[in-house]
């Protein structure tokens, strides 16, 4: 251990941005096991493991690391999934520089952060190729039953945690393949849709069952459900668009990120996308605008490089210090050919083009960040066959959809629960991931679904697994 003054980081071999464009898998190659040691070998042990407290599964880091520099991946990989339900998930989409890998010591001290998501993916492939991921065999069956809404990374954990104490757990949910934005919204080349596959397959084997294409309000409305099952747990993730307030939102080329992003995704599944096989979800050849500076946006405009796209332009109101998105996904992005337009608004959508205006920041504003404000005469105009906007996600409304209007929502929108418990307004429904926290990243869903489960667990008359929830307040 305390190797990092004498090595320098290093991540896994990065195939080349000119080799990348031309397909959807993913841009990293594996550690191999003696990089992946001596990587681990950095860590300086340090006496406050930051990267653990800025991990919001608390995920004991220094520990496996440590583990994985003396050559004990089993042992590692034990560690490791005791606080995570997908460490080879979160080892591949986590945005490490704004979490672990920014708050490591060593990073601070001007050294170069130890590579920890690309351990943790490193971990938990070789678990997989060892045999040591075991099937779930719990040690007693329970009679209850818990149903969950959504089979994202919030609701497939939670299914994971109670059936493994031998709840008999059903999850609903209205796409045709289990895994929601892990397998639809995130694109192959930061996630292989074999990963989020396999761990399906491991919950369906180990007795969780799968209610596809199922959707709450139509096919079965909540109360129903409710009388199905002893407890519930609403975890159906945020899906509703955010709009273009400017002239020209509604024109027939400007679409929405998330139908882009997944009819590109059932294509590489090998599904028949009629919107996708029209051209009109499809960049080949096409000038694109995606208009937005988060992670989805950063998808979106790295989808379209890889679809062919005759040019890419990033239209983003701050500069790139104030973005939301991952600055490494930014930069892959940039080796990629894509051109970043920061501090520049849409003022309108016309046909071929985007009405554009320079921005500069101003005074903070609600949120703390300084608003953007535009600058007078700076307009100017980008040519467009294909507008995508990213502007991020919004609840729908699910008490008018799953027929309960006693499920009370915050002014945001999205489900109002104990802060302890995830617990809704109604006993026994409970709520995890982006439906409580507004859109947000992976790795909180997965430690909301985390709670979730302790907290049904507990009221089933089993024991809790779990820390308190850290929920955002309203």
């Amino acid at each position: 251990m305390l190797k990092f003054v004498s090595r320098e980081r290093e991540t896994p071999e990065k195939r080349a941005a000119e080799e990348r464009r031309k397909d959807f898998d993913e841009i990293y190659a594996r550690f191999a096991d003696a990089r992946a040691a001596e990587q681990a070998g950095r860590c300086s042990q340090c006496g406050v493991p930051f990267c653990q407290d800025h991990c919001p599964l608390g995920n004991d880091i220094p520990d496996w690391l440590r583990l994985v520099a003396e050559g004990r991946l089993e042992e590692a990989y034990a560690v490791s999934a005791a606080t995570n339900n997908m460490p080879e998930v979160c080892g591949r989409i986590c945005p490490q520089d704004r979490l672990c890998e920014g708050a490591c010591v060593i990073e601070q001290s001007g050294h170069g952060t130890v590579t920890i998501g690309a351990v943790e993916q490193y971990i938990t492939e070789t678990a997989f190729e060892k045999g040591w991921v075991k099937p779930i065999r719990p040690d007693e069956e329970r009679a209850q039953s818990v149903g969950i809404v959504g089979a994202g990374p919030a609701g497939l954990a939670a299914a994971e945690q109670l059936r493994e104490q031998g709840f008999q757990v059903t999850v609903y949910d209205r796409y045709d393949r289990a895994g929601g934005l892990l397998v639809y919204g995130i694109p192959n080349f930061k996630l292989d849709k074999a990963v989020v596959a396999r761990r399906v397959a491991r919950l369906e084997e180990g007795g969780v069952a799968f209610a596809l294409n199922f959707e709450v309000g139509r096919d079965a409305g909540l109360a129903e459900l409710r009388a199905r099952h002893d407890a519930i747990l609403i975890a159906t993730g945020v899906y509703k668009a955010r709009e273009l307030s400017c002239p020209g939102a509604g024109e027939a080329h400007v679409v929405a990120a998330l139908d882009y992003l997944t009819a590109s995704n059932r294509k590489g599944l090998g599904d028949a996308v009629a919107d996708f096989d029209s051209g009109r979800l499809d960049a080949d050849g096409k000038r694109v605008v995606v208009i937005g500076g988060g992670d989805t946006a950063m998808d979106c405009v790295r989808t379209a490089v890889r679809q062919g796209a005759a040019s890419v332009r990033c239209l983003y109101r701050r500069d790139r210090a104030n973005m939301p998105g991952s600055q490494r996904e930014v930069a892959h992005a940039e080796e990629e050919g894509v051109v970043f337009e920061w501090l520049a608004g849409p003022k309108a959508v016309a046909a071929r083009r985007v009405r554009a205006a320079r921005m500069r920041l101003g005074a903070p504003d609600a949120s703390g960040r300084s608003a953007p404000e535009e600058i007078p005469d700076g307009g100017f105009e980008l040519e467009a066959d294909l507008v995508v906007k990213a502007l991020g996600f919004e609840p729908e409304d699910l008490p008018r959809l799953f027929g309960e209007p006693a499920l009370a929502v915050t002014r945001r929108g999205t489900l109002k629960v104990d802060p302890a418990t995830l617990e809704t307004a109604l006993p026994g429904v409970y709520a995890a991931g982006d439906i409580v926290r507004g859109a947000s990243l992976v790795v909180w869903a997965i430690r909301d679904g985390r709670v979730a489960a302790a907290a049904i667990a507990e009221r089933l008359g089993a024991r809790a697994t779990a820390t308190p929830a850290l929920v955002a307040a309203e």
